[in-house]
């Protein structure tokens, strides 16, 4: 059995816990499509997942929840490649990289004042337009 696949410092998950299917590729590739079945769909149990904690678990939930279905399982097909064995490479890394960004945690934005400096390029600007769009008006014809 193959080493599991390494997510973060903190996560781990073994390939008992990753279901793998194949099924023909749509697509281009003449003859070789429609005798082979190089597409490979990755699936893995979010929810039933024992390496996960209660933490990691609703956070990805929450973060890939396109992704999921309604039982909790995450679904990622690759078929790309005419060979099966490349196609479970590329949907194998493609899931450590998405559930390693959905993991990380977003820095909080820390709120800051404008500047001098931008509050007066703001102003001017905002000054140029009016003055562009009185400009574009007919002139005022003077009533006696």
């Amino acid at each position: 059995m193959p080493d599991p696949i390494q997510i973060n410092d903190k996560l781990s998950i073994p390939y008992g816990e990753l279901d793998f299917r194949a099924s023909r590729s749509g697509g281009p590739g003449g003859q070789h499509v429609n005798t082979s079945a190089t597409k490979v769909e990755l699936l893995w149990d979010v929810k039933g997942s024992p390496s996960l904690s209660r933490k990691q678990r609703r956070r990805l939930l929450k973060r890939l929840e396109n992704r999921i279905d309604t039982d909790g399982v995450l679904h990622l097909t690759e078929g790309n490649s005419r060979s099966q064995h490349t196609n479970k490479q590329v949907v194998t890394d493609r899931f450590r990289e998405l559930v390693k960004e959905a993991l990380r945690r977003k820095k909080r934005r820390i709120p800051t004042k404008p500047t001098r400096a931008s509050k007066e390029r703001r102003l001017r600007n905002k000054k140029k337009r009016a003055e562009k769009k009185k400009r574009r008006k007919p002139p005022e014809i003077p009533r006696d």
